[in-house]
């Protein structure tokens, strides 16, 4: 009789998991796997038995120890049949229902199958099995939007509940309390983020959506350079391990049940707060300056935007700002949370939050090496051409045939568009022999008609181009002073460098809009930005592709089109090789220049920059008489070359001591 009394108690704590192979729930198990002598039954659907295998030799337990049980959420009772719940019954202690869409993008049916469906199949399960303690895995997002401190003894006060995901949190809550007849005990996470020591984290979700806008901002703006920004409401986060570790924890604490348990950090930190952390982990600037009135128009239009835009609208404001709209609503959340049940249970256990600027640059690692899908990475390129047809005009020499290989190789059917028959073909070859497909066309773009036609041969033969790369271009580099009487000088940089471009657009953004899709890439100048000196006649054609990019982008977008524009700084091609001055100046490579352009094709940005353009345009807004200083000392510093005045053979010029200093300072102009 003693032996067999003992057996029953072994067999009867064991524990019950849903949710076992996601995110919470596999590091929850870790940690009961703690606790020798109990099992683990582990809730799995048939189809995702290889990811519990995978799950299972990560977790190490010895055979036996962590049982799968076949079921469905979402089904009546888990689909557990009769066999499954005699197997169980008398065996679990505690029922943790770790299972959920913890998602708010997620569809709104979705979300209640899930949350609210599959919240009452696991209390009915729970009970039917003989458990003897629940527990529910809800989140803060029950309460929604409080305005005010939301305590754990709070449910019913909750307000804005109208985003799905937020009442589908606190519909499933409410089923506990209301319809569960098993003691339980209920844990609200905040915003959960990786593991604290290794950063691992399974999605992208929550604050990691704001990770591409700071990386970008990271690799454009130096660090010392202060942004604007706004404090907005408050984002509470917490890793991964401590979730589970608080659970496991509080879950096997005497007295505590009918208490909910809010595992937030219990230090509150405002949405600027917690982005500056990151900022600073990536590497940028920070968000330091406050503008007057800013705040009060960017957060409530955050919130605007996340509940009126709809349908096409919706898709094409996510697409454009790279962040899902219904996660705008943190942007103003006003909610903190009290968290003294929580800091009660875990006194003297060691287990508590640590600081997010102690392991924020964690997050951002992992993030950064196995999450971050805004890459030049082979794959993505691939992804992003793949039998797509694109159309580079230059493709003869330079960035253009530097271009056409790296997308050639990613399985783009290339249009390869420039004067020179001969050297075409050649690229074409080059092309073929890495395994690619390329068409060519011999055509003179300041040719109004020749342009025109061949706009109507690539709509006729391919449908259209998918991504048009405007790279065909003339640069002239004199100065006024020897310009008087050379006007064409100006009506050559205009011919190529804008009205070429402007016809191919107008020409093949027809075919585009019948897509709903398509890319258009203007290869501009740093100089756009900085606008040294002697290059008036080039900088101004550029310029004004720049306009007609920022006024017709707009009007694009409804169409799925984007217009992206690369400020390229210095490349060695044969553009810049009459001006000797420039053998010793620091200039980045062909192929680096096309990697400037996949990457463009990639993310679709709204332009590509370096660094030093972005300073230049700022330095110039800001401090615009200090900057014509720096510029009119790069004129006395760089003279006209012997090629712009006129001078056979070219003289072999060397810049000053003084000249090699500045051009390594500010590297990538065009002086």
């Amino acid at each position: 009789m003693t032996k067999a009394r003992r057996s029953s108690t072994r067999q009867g704590n064991g524990y019950f998991v849903t949710g076992g192979t996601g995110f919470i729930g596999r590091h929850l198990i870790q940690q009961l796997l703690k606790r020798p002598q109990r099992k683990i039954f582990v809730l799995v659907r048939p189809q995702s038995m290889p990811r519990f295998e995978e799950r299972l030799h990560q977790w190490g337990a010895e055979a036996g120890r962590v049982v799968p049980i076949a079921g469905e959420l979402t089904s009546p009772q888990l689909g557990l049949h009769s066999e499954q719940f005699d197997t169980l019954n008398g065996r679990v202690e505690h029922f943790f229902h770790v299972a959920g869409l913890y998602d708010m993008t997620a569809d709104e049916e979705l979300l209640e199958q899930v949350n609210v469906a599959g919240t009452r199949n696991a209390v009915e399960a729970a009970a039917r099995m003989g458990a003897r303690r629940f527990h529910h895995v809800s989140s803060i997002a029950a309460a929604g939007c409080y305005d005010g401190t939301f305590r754990e003894n709070m449910f019913d006060e909750a307000v804005g509940l109208d985003d799905p995901y937020f009442r589908t949190k606190h519909d499933s809550e409410r089923i506990v309390r209301d319809e569960c007849p098993l003691p339980w005990r209920v844990y609200r996470p905040a915003l959960v983020v990786g593991h604290s020591e290794s950063g691992a984290m399974d999605k992208v979700d929550g604050p990691y959506y704001f990770f591409p806008i700071i990386e970008r901002i990271a690799a454009a703006v130096p660090a010392l350079l202060p942004l604007p920004g706004i404090d907005g409401g408050f984002l509470n986060l917490v890793p991964v391990d401590f979730v589970a570790a608080a659970i496991d924890h509080i879950a096997h604490l005497d007295g505590q049940d009918g208490k909910t348990f809010h595992l937030v950090d219990p230090e509150t930190r405002s949405v600027g707060e917690t982005l500056n952390i990151f900022a600073e982990a990536a590497g940028g600037p920070q968000f330091a300056l406050r503008l007057v009135g800013v705040e009060e128009t960017a957060v409530p239009l955050a919130h605007l935007l996340s509940r009126a835009a709809t349908g096409s609208a919706a898709k094409l404001i996510e697409r454009n700002l790279g962040v899902p709209l219904r996660t705008l609503d943190y942007v103003g959340n006003p909610t903190t949370f009290d968290c003294r049940n929580t800091l009660e249970a875990l006194r003297g256990s060691g287990i508590r939050v640590p600081p997010l600027e102690t392991y924020a640059h964690r997050l951002w690692q992992y993030w950064e090496r196995n999450l971050n899908t805004n890459t030049t990475h082979a794959r993505n390129l691939e992804r992003a051409v793949r039998g797509k047809h694109v159309l580079i005009t230059g493709a003869s020499s330079g960035i253009g045939r530097a271009a056409a290989v790296k997308l050639s190789s990613a399985g783009a059917h290339l249009i390869l568009v420039a004067r020179d028959q001969e050297r075409l073909d050649e690229v074409r070859s080059l092309v073929e022999r890495v395994g690619g497909k390329a068409s060519v066309f011999s055509v003179d773009l300041t040719d109004a008609e020749s342009a025109e036609r061949l706009c109507r041969e690539v709509v006729e033969r391919f449908g259209g181009a998918d991504i048009l790369i405007n790279n065909a271009g003339r640069s002239i580099r004199r100065s006024l002073r020897i310009s008087q009487n050379r006007f064409h000088d100006f009506t050559r940089t205009m011919d190529i460098n804008y009205f070429g471009a402007v016809r191919l657009i107008l020409g093949l953004v027809p075919a585009m809009r019948k897509k709903k899709n398509g890319q258009i890439i203007n290869i501009s100048s740093i100089g756009v930005q900085v606008g040294p000196p002697r290059f008036s006649a080039y900088i101004a054609s550029k310029a004004a592709l720049d306009g007609f990019s920022r006024c017709a982008a707009p009007e694009l977008l409804g169409d799925g089109i984007d217009i992206t524009t690369v400020y390229m700084p210095l490349v060695k091609t044969e553009m810049i090789a009459p001006t000797r001055l420039y053998d010793s100046f620091p200039a980045i490579t062909p192929a680096q220049a096309a990697d400037l352009i996949c990457a463009a094709i990639v993310d679709r940005p709204k332009q590509v920059s370096t660094m030093l353009g972005l300073m230049g345009q700022v330095t110039a807004s800001l401090a615009p008489r200090v900057f014509d200083v720096a510029l009119y000392l790069a004129y006395r510093l760089f003279p006209d070359s012997s090629a712009a005045r006129g001078e056979v053979p070219y003289s072999d010029e060397q810049p000053t001591n003084l000249g090699r200093v500045f051009a390594r300072l500010l590297p990538g102009v065009h002086w």
